[in-house]
This record gives C-alpha cells, structure tokens and sequence, in this order.
C-alpha cells in the first residue's frame, strides 16, 4: 500500500468518524430498552432509535414516547423511556382505574392492564412534564416520583430495529 492509500483511508476514517460522532449527538441515538415499564409498546430488551431535532422546533406532544434524563427525586441516573402524558398547565388524575388529562379520560388503547391505583389531580408546574409507562402498574414513573424537567428531554422514540419481529415506527 502506497502513502497515499493510506493517507486516503486514515482520511476516510477520520471523517466516518466525526459523522458518527455528529449524528448521535445532535441527530439519532439508539437504546437498548432494559426493563419491562413500557410492555407491551416496548418489551425489554428492544432496541430503538430516538431522534433528537423535530421536538426542538416542533414542541412535545402528548401521547409521544420520549427518552429524558431521571429526576434527582426518582434516584435513578440512566435515562428513562416513557409516555409523555402531561405539559406544564395540564392536570393529570387517576381515579377508578382511569387516567384523567385537563378533567378528560383518556383512550388508552396501549396499557398492559387497567391502572390499579389512584392520584389527587395534579397540576404540572411551568418546566415540567408528567410521564408515565405504558405497563401502568408496574413502572416507576411520575406517578410514584412526581414531575420530570422538560429540559431533560433528548429525544422522541423514532423507530423499533430490533428484534426484527418488532420492527415498527413511532
């Protein structure tokens, strides 16, 4: 091999390289699902891709699968993939076994099972957002640790790769 072909593949390395490096800081990260909060929408152990641009320009939704980093409060530190359920503003409430957003039930047609528990109606701070697993009963979300920061937010569930029997979109 000549200089150059080697100045050639160190070049084409290096800039392989910092593309990777820009795309999964600003643009697509993916995830390895570890736990089971999101069953049936997201089994453990699925992996996923989560863009990282639209939500800045285009704001959060409700109903929206989002990854964000844990509030102190939670005592978690690695991020977490949930439901984005409220906004700032919004009340949220669960009585009889029914999820009320601004005083409306919601249609759930992605829960694992009914909710078994009850919540006061809380109203979500300005900076603040309501998350919860679609496994309702058994996740460890804003039901049990209270509100997230919307800043903590780093991207929106894009797409399901793997296994490939899973493979869907969000």
């Amino acid at each position: 091999m000549s200089k150059h072909e080697i100045k050639e593949w160190i070049y084409t390395i290096a800039v392989a390289l910092v593309l990777v490096v820009i795309i999964r800081t600003f643009i697509l990260d993916t995830r390895i699902v570890p736990t089971t909060s999101m069953v049936p929408t997201i089994k453990a152990g699925d992996r996923l891709f989560v863009e990282k641009i639209t939500y800045r320009f285009k704001g959060l939704e409700r109903g929206e699968v989002i990854v964000f980093k844990p509030p102190a409060q939670s005592g978690l530190k690695d991020d977490l993939i949930k439901r984005l359920i409220a906004l700032p503003g919004d009340t949220v409430e669960v009585k009889s076994g029914k999820l009320y957003v601004n005083d409306i039930a919601q249609e759930e047609p992605y829960l694992a099972e009914p909710i078994q528990y009850s919540m006061e109606k809380l109203e979500v701070p300005d900076n603040k957002i309501f998350v919860l697993g679609d496994n309702r009963n058994r996740s460890y979300d804003s039901h049990e640790w209270g509100f997230a920061d919307i800043g903590s937010v780093k991207g929106k569930a894009l797409l399901t790769y793997w296994p490939l029997d899973r493979v869907r979109t969000w």
